[in-house]
């Protein structure tokens, strides 16, 4: 996202970051980094009910039925997208902004897609190992 944002300068990084509507967190001026930190955390928190789910419902074999998994966790993000732009205080992307809304939604597929190729590759290892894989594919494309 960070790389669409500074390629189009459509503010979808912006956005993903940001906080200045959630009291007494918005008082302070977080850096991008911590912001970034965020982020990870909530990532990791759906990552980890992703694979609560998946061991539950014993899907570690069956791909088709882990993306769907996953889409399911991902699907309320798109949504989000409405809220946290008309919340915002700093400048982000219109509601109505159907390029930066394709860019957001592009890049949670992704994670949904990730989120379960990850889990299926780590159920041969161990899966809570999937967190930490999501966490470093996150890292390694918002950071490029």
């Amino acid at each position: 996202m960070k790389l669409i944002e500074s390629i189009s300068q459509i503010r979808v990084y912006t956005l993903l970051l940001n906080v200045d509507f959630i009291p007494i967190i918005n008082q302070i001026e977080w850096s991008e980094p911590i912001e970034f930190l965020f982020h990870i955390v909530i990532s990791i928190c759906i990552a980890f009910v992703f694979i609560l789910f998946a061991n539950q419902l014993t899907l570690q074999k069956s791909l088709s039925k882990l993306w769907l998994l996953s889409l399911i966790f991902c699907l309320p993000t798109l949504g989000l997208y409405f809220v946290l732009s008309l919340l915002a205080v700093q400048e982000v992307p219109a509601w109505n902004d159907w390029q930066a809304f394709t860019f957001w939604t592009i890049a949670h597929l992704i994670y949904a897609w990730v989120l379960a190729l990850l889990y299926l590759k780590t159920q041969k290892r161990e899966a809570l190992a999937c967190a930490s894989a999501s966490l470093f594919f996150i890292v390694q494309t918002n950071f490029i």
